[in-house]
C-alpha cells in the first residue's frame, strides 16, 4: 500500500569510485520510496576529510545520474533540511552534541588509549565482554579535577541505558540487544569533530527519515543509534525513531563479502566494459530481493511496482558476473534498434580500447547492428565484432589466423575467390552458396570452409553472420582481403 509519508536516505561517504553493494542499497532505497511514493533523500556523509574527497563526490553525483536515479532532497536540488552535506553541518552537531552533555545524556571521557587497551585485554583474559567498561561514566569532581589537571585531552561518549534494546527489523525480525554487548560509545572526538554515530542519527532525526535500509554490517550500531534516538525525542530533536531494514551481505569469490578491494565491486568497470544502466540494475535488485519465481527479466519500472522491505531475503547473496552478464545481453536485445546502435556510438566514433575507427561508415553501421544486437553482451563488444568494417586492414589475430589457416587454405580460399567474384552480392545466400560449394570441392562442410574466408576478411574466427558481414563490406574490399591473405599464405 503506498505511504506518501515514506521518507528514506542514501548517504555514501565521497571515498573512492563507487561499488556495486552500495549501488544496491541505493537502488533498494530508491525502489522502496517510488514504490510508496515517498521522498528519496540523497545525503553525503563526508565528515572525513582524511578520506572524502571531492573527486569523489562528483563521481558519486555522476554515478547516480548515469543509474537513471533521482533525488527529492540533496545536493543540486535543495529541500527544507538542507545542507545535505555533513561538511556543512557542523554547528548541528555541535549544539546537538552539547544538549546532550548538558541533559546528562552523554559525558566527557578521558581514558587514555593506553588505558582502554589494558582494561579491554583485562576483560578478554577475564571472558568478559571488552568495550568500554564506563570508566568515566559517574566521575566524582575530585576525579574530574585530576584529569583535567593533568590536562588530559576527552572525548564524548553518549550513556547507554542499561537495559535491553528490541526492535524488530524489516528483513530480519525481532531483534535484542543486552546492555552488556552494547557500551556507551563516542559520539565527539577529542578535537570536537562529530562521529559517524552523533551525524548519521541527527540526520535522520532532523531529516525525518521513517525507514532506514542499509548493509547488514551497519546492523550492530543500531541499538545504539535507537538509545540516541529516544534521547533526541526527550530533547525535542526528533519525533520518532525510524524503522530499520538491514540488507544482506553481497558475497563474491571464495564465498567472501565483496568489498571495495575486489575488481568486480567497481561501478566503474561496468561502465567501462559497456553495462547498460538497466540491465546492471535488474541484476542487483536480485541480489536478496526476486520479482517472481518465474522471470529474472524486468524493467525499473516494474521493479518499483512489486518492490517491497519486507521481500527481502536476510540470506546472504552470492555475485556472480556471469549471470550479471546475461542478463545485461538480455537488455541489449530488448532495446529498440536505434536505441541499441546509438548506445554503442562510444565504442564506434571515439578512441576506445586501444582502437580508432580509420574510417567510420554510417550506412555500414546502421546495416550490421541489428546483427550485433543479437550477439553481444556488453557494449564494448561491439568493438571486435565490427572493427574490420572501418579498418583498411582487417585486425591481426594470429591465433585465429593459426587456427583457420590449417590444412590447405590457399587452394580452398582460392576456389571460394572465384565462386564469390561470380556470386550475387546483393543476396547473402548467394555468398553461403559460393563458399559452401568451394568447400564442398575440397571435402570441406560449410563451418570448415568458411572459417579461412571469415579470418581473411575480418581477422577473427568468431564475428557476427559471415555472409551478411561480406555483403555489407562489399565486393571489392572482401575479395581485396582475400588477395591479400593467399599472398601472405604464399610468402
Amino acid at each position: 500500500m503506498a505511504n506518501a509519508n515514506v521518507r528514506v536516505r542514501f548517504c555514501p561517504s565521497p571515498t573512492g569510485n563507487p561499488h556495486v553493494g552500495l549501488v544496491r542499497t541505493a537502488l533498494f532505497n530508491w525502489a522502496f520510496a517510488r514504490h510508496h511514493g515517498g521522498t528519496f533523500v540523497f545525503r553525503i556523509e563526508d565528515t572525513d576529510a582524511a578520506r572524502d574527497s571531492e573527486e569523489s563526490y562528483n563521481q558519486l553525483l555522476d554515478s547516480l545520474r548515469w543509474l537513471g536515479f533521482t533525488w527529492d532532497e540533496g545536493p543540486e536540488v535543495g529541500g527544507p533540511h538542507a545542507p545535505y552535506r555533513q561538511s556543512e553541518r557542523m554547528d548541528i552537531y555541535a549544539d546537538v552534541a552539547q544538549r546532550l552533555r548538558d541533559g546528562g545524556y552523554a559525558y566527557d571521557c578521558y581514558c587514555t588509549t593506553e588505558e582502554l587497551d589494558a582494561r579491554r585485554a583485562a576483560a578478554r583474559a577475564a571472558g568478559k565482554p571488552s568495550g568500554y567498561d564506563g570508566h568515566c561514566r559517574e566521575l566524582t569532581q575530585v576525579q574530574l579535577e585530576a584529569f583535567q589537571g593533568e590536562h588530559r585531552s576527552s572525548i564524548v561518549r553518549f550513556r547507554m541505558p542499561e537495559e535491553p534494546i528490541t526492535f524488530t527489523d524489516l528483513v530480519r525480525g525481532e531483534l535484542t540487544f543486552t546492555p552488556e554487548n552494547v557500551p556507551d560509545f563516542g559520539i565527539l572526538r577529542a578535537n570536537g569533530a562529530p562521529l559517524y554515530t552523533l551525524v548519521n542519527p541527527v540526520d535522520d532525526a532532523l531529516m525525518q527519515i521513517t525507514h532506514v535500509l542499509r548493509g547488514e554490517d551497519l546492523l550492530s550500531s543500531t541499538p545504539r543509534q535507537i538509545a540516541l534516538y529516544k534521547a533526541l525525542m526527550e530533547l525535542g530533536i526528533a519525533t520518532g525513531v525510524p524503522e530499520f531494514g538491514h540488507l544482506p551481505y553481497v558475497m563474491g569469490e571464495g564465498n567472501k563479502k565483496l568489498s571495495k578491494r575486489d575488481p568486480e565491486s567497481s561501478l566503474n568497470l561496468y561502465r567501462e566494459r559497456g553495462f547498460l544502466p538497466e540491465g546492471l540494475l535488474n541484476y542487483l535488485s536480485l541480489l536478496g530481493w526476486s520479482f517472481s519465481h518465474e522471470q529474472d527479466i524486468f524493467s525499473i519500472e516494474e521493479m518499483v511496482a512489486k518492490f517491497d522491505i519486507p521481500d527481502v531475503n536476510a540470506n546472504p547473496a552470492r555475485f556472480d558476473i556471469k549471470k550479471a552478464e546475461s542478463i545485461n545481453a538480455d537488455h541489449i536485445r530488448l532495446l529498440d534498434p536505434k536505441a541499441f546502435a546509438d548506445a554503442c556510438t562510444p565504442w564506434l566514433r571515439a578512441p576506445h580500447a586501444n582502437w580508432e575507427p580509420e574510417d567510420f561508415d554510417a550506412e555500414a553501421w546502421a546495416a550490421i547492428a541489428p546483427y550485433a544486437q543479437t550477439r553481444v553482451t556488453v557494449l564494448s563488444d561491439i568493438t571486435a565484432n565490427v572493427d574490420f568494417l572501418f579498418r583498411k586492414e582487417p585486425v591481426e589475430d594470429q591465433a585465429s589466423w593459426d587456427k583457420a589457416m590449417k590444412g590447405e587454405p590457399a587452394a580452398l580460399l582460392t576456389t571460394a575467390r572465384e565462386n564469390l567474384s561470380a556470386a550475387d552480392w546483393n543476396d547473402p545466400e548467394s555468398l553461403k552458396q559460393a563458399v559452401l560449394t568451394a568447400g564442398e570441392a575440397h571435402g570441406l562442410k560449410l563451418g570448415k570452409a568458411q572459417a579461412p574466408v571469415r579470418v581473411a576478411v575480418t581477422g577473427r574466427t568468431i564475428g557476427l553472420p559471415l555472409f551478411e558481414s561480406l555483403q555489407i563490406l562489399g565486393k571489392e574490399r572482401s575479395l581485396a582481403r582475400i588477395d591479400a591473405a593467399l599472398a601472405k599464405l604464399a610468402a
